[in-house]
C-alpha cells in the first residue's frame, strides 16, 4: 500500500500495488482490488508485447476496471523504485490497456513525475439538478472524454466547504464531478479541486487526490492563468499537492509518495 501526492504517511491518496509475475486473470484482479478496497489497485507485470514498455498496467476499483488512474500509476513506479525492481535513474515505460505507452521517471530528490495525456473539457449545459446536489452556485460546467464534468464555484473556501448529496449526483451523467476554483491570495498553490465519483467510488464516493482529474484541470487553468506550469491543491480531508506542466496535448503531473505496508498475498 502506497500514499501517492504526498510526502507524509495517512495524506495523499491511497492505493494497493500488486507486483505480478506475469499476467493475472482479469476476474482475480477485480476479486483483489474488491478486497483491498482502495479507491484504485494497480496490477504490475513484465510487459512481453511489442511496442518496448517495460511492464504491463492495469486499474481496478472495488467494483470495476478503469481507462486511467494517476496516483495508482504514481504508485506503481514508486513501488518498481523502492523493491529495486527498476534503478533509480531508469525512467519506466508501463503498457496500458486504454491510455497507451505512460512513463514516469523520479529525480534525485525522489519526485515522481508522470508523462500522461491531456484531456481537456470543453464547454457544457450545467446537468439539470447539479447545483442542488453540490448544494452551492455552480459558475460554469465543462466535459471532457472520460465523461467527467469540471464544474467552476466561486471561490476555494466553496470547494473545501462543500458536503455534495452523492445520492443526487450518482443521476448526474458523468463517471466524475470535479469541482475547483483558483487559490486564495498568499496559498502554496494555484488552484483547488475536488474529485466526486459515487457511480465508480465506494463509501463518501470522494477521491482523495485524484491524477486523472488533473489532465482535466492542467488545460483548464493554464488557459484560465496563461501559464503552464501550475500547482493544484486537492482539498479532500487527507489533501495532497500535484504540479503540473502542460505541453501540448500531454501532461506532466509530478508528486511524491511513501509506502505504507508491504506483505505478500496468500492466495
Amino acid at each position: 500500500m502506497v500514499d501517492a501526492f504526498t510526502d507524509r504517511p495517512f495524506a495523499g491518496n491511497p492505493a494497493g500495488v500488486c507486483l505480478l509475475p506475469d499476467a493475472g486473470d482479469p476476474g482475480w484482479m477485480q476479486r483483489v482490488a474488491t478486497e483491498m478496497r482502495h479507491s484504485e489497485t494497480a496490477f504490475v507485470r513484465p510487459d512481453d508485447a511489442d511496442g518496448g514498455a517495460d511492464f504491463e498496467l492495469r486499474w481496478f476499483t472495488p467494483v470495476m476496471e478503469v481507462a486511467l488512474c494517476g496516483h495508482a500509476t504514481m504508485a506503481s513506479a514508486h513501488a518498481l523504485y523502492e523493491t529495486d525492481a527498476v534503478p533509480s535513474g531508469r525512467p519506466i515505460r508501463f503498457r496500458t490497456l486504454r491510455s497507451g505507452v505512460l512513463t514516469v521517471t523520479r529525480d534525485e530528490t525522489g519526485r515522481l513525475s508522470m508523462d500522461f495525456p491531456a484531456c481537456p473539457a470543453k464547454p457544457a449545459d450545467v446537468p439539470d439538478g447539479l447545483a442542488d446536489a453540490l448544494d452551492a452556485p455552480v459558475g460554469g460546467v465543462a466535459r471532457n472524454a472520460q465523461n467527467d464534468l469540471v464544474v467552476d464555484v466561486a471561490s476555494e473556501d466553496v470547494v473545501r466547504g462543500l458536503v455534495p448529496d452523492t445520492r443526487a449526483l450518482a443521476e448526474i451523467d458523468a463517471r466524475g464531478v470535479i469541482v475547483t476554483a483558483a487559490a486564495d491570495p498568499g496559498r502554496d498553490h494555484d488552484f483547488v479541486s475536488r474529485f466526486f465519483a459515487p457511480r465508480v467510488l465506494p463509501g463518501d464516493a470522494e477521491d482523495p487526490v485524484t491524477g486523472s482529474a488533473h489532465c482535466a484541470l492542467a488545460p483548464h487553468w493554464a488557459a484560465r492563468l496563461g501559464r503552464d506550469t501550475l500547482t493544484g491543491y486537492q482539498a479532500s480531508a487527507r489533501g495532497g499537492h500535484v504540479h503540473v506542466t502542460l505541453r501540448g496535448d500531454r501532461v506532466i503531473l509530478s508528486g511524491t509518495a511513501i509506502t505504507i505496508l508491504d506483505g505478500d498475498l496468500s492466495v
